[in-house]
């Protein structure tokens, strides 16, 4: 049985898209990636991130952010993949490039960053970094 990572598609989208100077991303709707979305767009990565509808199909469509004809995401790593899960505790939320990136973990209160989690006290599942 394979297991298919909708997260990190949709990461590896967005990542593809910048380098490639694309304006827009359209991804499948779900609920973990229009949060993971709008987080982006609350962090200054994105422009926007939306959902739309097509013939009763919900997508996702993120525009990309630049400044000086680059990038405003210049990398994005996945941490927790379907074949190897990470967690941490709310006190343990991992820093990355000492705190320039943004880390970003799912928890029981909902995909949150690391900062917004160390302070809510959650920990859970660490998805991704972005800088």
């Amino acid at each position: 049985m394979s297991s298919h990572d909708v997260i990190g598609d949709m990461l590896t989208k967005i990542r593809n898209a910048s380098n490639a100077g694309h304006k827009k991303v359209l991804c499948p709707y779900s609920n973990i990636k229009i949060a993971l979305g709008k987080i982006l767009m609350d962090q200054g990565f994105v422009e926007k991130a939306e959902v739309i509808e097509n013939n009763n199909k919900k997508d996702i469509e993120v525009v990309l952010k630049y400044y000086n004809n680059k990038p405003v995401i210049s990398g994005i790593k996945r941490i927790s993949k379907p074949g190897r899960r990470v967690y941490c505790g709310a006190d343990e939320i991992p820093r990355f490039l000492n705190g320039l990136a943004l880390t970003i973990v799912s928890t029981s209160q909902g995909v949150l960053t690391g900062k917004e989690a160390k302070e809510k006290n959650a920990g859970g599942e660490v998805l991704c970094y972005v800088w």
